[in-house]
């Protein structure tokens, strides 16, 4: 396949939405996921996740997150996926880790938005120097680094981390608010960014953002 530096043009108002098994072979695609990835319900359906993983996503970013499934642990994580043309498209994954009535993993349910330019920004460089590190070092090296960069940079788990970019996204749509409407209190829109972050990232994934 011929990759091109060109996103793909997809409804960003819309929630993809996948079901893997526990080895991450794909079950269930919504519309919003076949319309992103250019592949159709039937070409999707039974094949490996990976069908989508784009060339520039350094694999630490993916073990990190399968390690934290695996353990039944939610994770976040910012992914640039590859379309069956070549394109590609930035999202943000939510997971649902899906149980038998055993408690036993079963599956995993994934839900996906669209990710402000503002966020892609700051992790796409991230992502540049992981994946760099990678060819030349080797993975391991290049998960050292990522560790390093999270504890001295950051100062946060990477799960944390994507948290905040998008509060600082959400905190500069308040003060766009409070603009567009001065008569509204300020400690008002403060108190209502700040309580959404206290339940994570539910209110990005079942509330208006964009």
């Amino acid at each position: 396949m011929q990759i091109i530096n060109e996103e793909v043009k997809w409804d960003k108002t819309q929630t993809i939405v996948s079901k893997t098994d526990i080895h991450g072979t794909i079950l269930y695609a919504n519309t919003a996921f076949t319309e992103a990835c250019e592949y159709s319900t039937i070409e999707l359906i039974g094949e490996p996740h990976n069908i989508i993983r784009h060339p520039d996503m350094p694999k630490v970013a993916f073990k990190a997150l399968w390690d934290a499934l695996k353990k039944g642990k939610n994770y976040h994580a910012i992914v640039k996926n590859l379309t069956k043309t070549g394109r590609y498209y930035w999202v943000i994954t939510d997971f649902t880790i899906d149980k038998d009535d055993d408690g036993k993993i079963i599956g995993y349910t994934g839900r996906r938005k669209a990710v402000p330019n503002s966020v892609i920004e700051k992790i796409e460089p991230l992502y540049k120097t992981l994946l760099e590190i990678e060819k030349l070092k080797g993975e391991k090296v290049s998960e050292l680094y990522f560790e390093g960069f999270l504890k001295e940079e950051a100062g946060k788990s990477y799960d944390e981390f994507v948290v905040s970019l998008f509060e600082e996204e959400s905190l500069k749509n308040a003060k766009k608010k409070q603009l567009a409407t001065s008569n509204e209190p300020k400690i008002e829109v403060a108190v209502e960014e700040e309580n959404k972050f206290k339940k994570g990232l539910n209110w990005f994934f079942f509330g208006d953002f964009l």
